[in-house]
């Protein structure tokens, strides 16, 4: 009898240490994930892997929202690392094709292996890994790139990053390991994926939103149709994940008749580009699915940037080249009256008003976030706050320019300029700027009242927003 009474009350003193240690344990293992991310952010943007000088940031760049576009490459010096090509003799041919780059940021790809370097190449834009977390999940295993092509072995994002050392990093075309560059270490790799998956949206939105303006409302109405914009099966709930009827599928391929259009800017250079066959070696002709909320912020669009807004990118999907190819025709094959994607020119600017918004959105979640990390936080973390308040300048600039690009919402795009103006001089007074970071909070909770309704929106778009 004793013997079990002091059984149970050793198991139940067990349990009041495991209650007491619990919070300090979450405690524990959040600061060791958040030393891995830093530890990431730090190898994006400083680690060359002894190579030609890159690094993950120069092609992801933070302040373009990790992507390339032939504007901010206008703005770059001519000793910047992405030029490596035209400074350094070893790799002068074969390696990158400069102008396809500059004109029109295309980076070379050899997707299927360096043995013919002058044949066996493609051209792709550069991806933004924004809300990498809940884009690259599918049923066959990662989606990472454009096709995964670039990512050797399972096609994970330690993969994509040992991929790109080997094809971007490297000091001779011979790509010799410990000669030309050093591969990843694990630990290394860790960070990096660590850091990637941290960057944007963690979750999902909960599509409808509760939107304001007429012409995004019907955008979303449009988008969600399954009869007529038929967006949401590839794009369920404007992310980058599948759902044709029976919950996510997680992100699939497809092959959407782009490589197909006779006129994109790249194919009118005059410049020699082999057809990109997207996914495998050989390829099957298809390609990753994007996250949408994004879009506005990181255009060119698709693989080969053949659309330049996030207009044209909507149209595309009215065009023959779509509508013929195998996912217009899945698409036909799922309407009742067997018709693929057939909007009018109002209906394209209605979807497109729709994403402009929902990227403003997210940029003023952002920009929240950096801004209430800075309150309070006193002397020791001036630098800290002074990077945040940067990047909540940036990011609530993007919001205004989502919607200023289309001439939506011109109040709050008014409030987001005065909002990212008053981030930006806080940052430059220190802790003196507090007051400025007050008034810059509620320009952005008076914009962000002007686009969607509801005081406590229960939605993806605003978890994490700190009270």
């Amino acid at each position: 009898m004793n013997r079990q009474w002091n059984a149970r009350r050793f198991r139940l003193a067990l349990g009041l240490i495991a209650a007491l240690l619990s919070p300090w344990q979450d405690a524990a293992a959040a600061e060791a994930g958040s030393d891995l991310i830093a530890r990431g952010r730090h190898l994006f943007f400083n680690e060359t892997f002894a190579g030609n000088g890159r690094t993950c940031g120069t092609c992801h760049p933070a302040e373009n929202n990790f992507t390339l576009d032939a504007a901010y490459i206008a703005r770059l010096p001519a000793s910047h690392p992405l030029f490596v090509a035209e400074f350094q003799p070893a790799l002068k041919q074969g390696f990158e094709h400069p102008r396809l780059m500059r004109e029109f940021g295309l980076i070379r790809e050899n997707l299927d292996g360096f043995d013919d370097l002058d044949n066996r190449f493609v051209m792709r834009a550069v991806p933004h890994v924004l809300a990498t977390a809940t884009s690259v999940r599918s049923p066959a295993g990662p989606r990472t790139g454009w096709s995964g092509d670039g990512a050797p072995g399972d096609g994970s994002l330690r993969a994509f990053a040992t991929g790109a050392v080997i094809q971007h990093f490297t000091r001779s075309l011979q790509r010799v390991p410990g000669v030309d560059f050093r591969l990843p270490t694990d630990a290394e790799l860790d960070a990096l994926e660590a850091y990637t998956l941290s960057l944007g949206r963690q979750q999902e939105l909960a599509l409808p939103l509760p939107l304001k303006g007429t012409q995004a409302r019907r955008g979303q109405a449009i988008f969600l149709d399954n009869q007529l914009g038929k967006c949401n099966l590839c794009h369920a709930n404007a992310g980058a994940n599948a759902d044709f009827g029976a919950g996510s599928q997680g992100n699939l391929s497809f092959d959407t008749g782009v490589e197909n259009l006779p006129d994109t800017p790249a194919s009118l250079s005059g410049e020699r580009i082999p057809r990109d066959d997207g996914f495998g070696t050989p390829g099957n002709g298809q390609f990753n699915t994007p996250p949408l909320v994004e879009a506005a912020d990181t255009p060119p669009f698709f693989h080969n940037n053949a659309a330049q807004t996030v207009e044209g990118a909507v149209g595309f999907y009215n065009s023959v080249a779509f509508n013929q190819s195998p996912a217009g025709r899945l698409l036909a094959s799922l309407d009742a009256k067997g018709v693929g994607i057939d909007l009018d020119s109002g209906q394209v600017e209605a979807v497109a008003a729709f994403l402009r918004v929902i990227n403003a959105l997210e940029n003023i979640r952002e920009g929240d976030a950096l801004l209430r990390a800075t309150s309070g936080s006193g002397y020791f973390a001036y630098a800290l706050n002074r990077e945040n308040l940067a990047q909540a300048a940036k990011e609530i600039g993007d919001a205004e320019r989502a919607l200023s690009q289309a001439g939506l919402h011109p109040q709050a795009a008014a409030r987001l300029r005065e909002s990212s103006r008053l981030a930006q001089w806080a940052g430059y007074l220190g802790l003196f700027g507090e007051p400025l970071v007050q008034r810059a909070l509620a320009q952005l909770d008076a914009a962000r009242a002007e686009l969607i309704g509801g005081t406590t929106l229960v939605t993806a778009l605003e978890q994490g927003r700190q009270p």
